[in-house]
């Protein structure tokens, strides 16, 4: 019912002859044709109603208050926004152009580090000299570098580990650069030197002592599993590592004075010289 009565007093005010003396019927619009009553409702067209105004894409919509007074602000200073708008698009194009720059230097340290540093021959015994060694040059067939046991032994610092070595020992080391299998080498950093006459102790480097050794393989110490865990957290982590080693035979050990002959060959002397008084007393 209340639709009919808007509807009816709409047409009154658009169609005031239309309706008969019967207010309460609507047989006479069904006389009414579709082109007439489209006709009738359909507004004119005015241009002069139409307000333009120009927004910028950063500016905020015009109902907000703080914007209308900003934009007061604006029209008493005399259109300081066409630059403002300016310096944000500027501001905007730095920012871009910084984001480009740093995202071409992540990839320039990614490829980087793909590609391994060309180190140079004096870079490589630099390092190999801080470490502790020095690398002679492989190992030839007409080389005798291996020889009897000499009653001598030494102290060693290779890298962070000290090694207490004699003649013909072989030892594990951590994996040493710049060098290969059966490669000769010198352990300059010789920190005790000692024998049966006399010991040699340095401050902190033995002077004018070398101990010499070959490279006899790279190979992976015991598999160690590193697990971890947080109680009540459900955080559980197993990891493996195997460290890479590089094993040493003792070759040689120059620096301190070597006994002449043996212990062995002074054990015998003495026991067959004990062998003769025994004999000679029973006799």
């Amino acid at each position: 019912m209340a639709y009919r009565q808007c509807f009816k007093a709409l047409l009154t005010r658009q169609f005031p002859t239309i309706l008969t003396s019967n207010s309460h019927s609507l047989e006479p619009l069904t006389r009414l044709s579709l082109q007439s009553i489209s006709h009738n409702f359909v507004p004119k067209f005015n241009p002069q109603l139409i307000q333009f105004s120009n927004f910028s894409t950063r500016s905020r919509p015009p109902n907000n208050p703080k914007f209308s007074d900003a934009k007061a602000e604006d029209e008493e200073g005399g259109g300081e926004t066409s630059n403002d708008d300016d310096d944000d698009e500027e501001e905007y194009d730095e920012e871009e152009s910084d984001i480009d720059g740093n995202e071409e230097r992540q990839i320039g340290q990614a490829s980087s580090s793909n590609i391994e540093r060309a180190y140079s021959v004096e870079e490589k015994i630099k390092e190999a000299a801080e470490i502790g060694y020095r690398v002679i040059g492989p190992l030839e067939s007409s080389d005798r570098v291996f020889k009897r046991y000499e009653p001598v032994f030494a102290v060693v610092q290779i890298g962070s580990h000290q090694f207490k070595v004699s003649n013909g020992d072989w030892i594990y080391t951590e994996r040493l650069k710049y060098c290969e299998v059966n490669d000769k080498l010198i352990l300059n950093k010789v920190l005790l030197l000692g024998s049966q006459n006399q010991t040699i102790i340095g401050r902190p480097l033995v002077p004018d002592a070398a101990v010499h050794a070959v490279v006899e393989e790279h190979a992976l110490d015991a598999k160690v599993i590193i697990f971890k865990k947080k109680r009540r957290k459900n955080y559980r982590r197993t990891n493996g590592h195997r460290q890479e080693l590089t094993r040493l035979r003792i070759t040689d050990i120059q620096g301190i004075e070597k006994p002449e002959k043996p212990l062995g060959q002074k054990k015998k002397e003495k026991a067959s010289g004990n062998m003769m008084e025994k004999i000679a007393v029973a006799a």
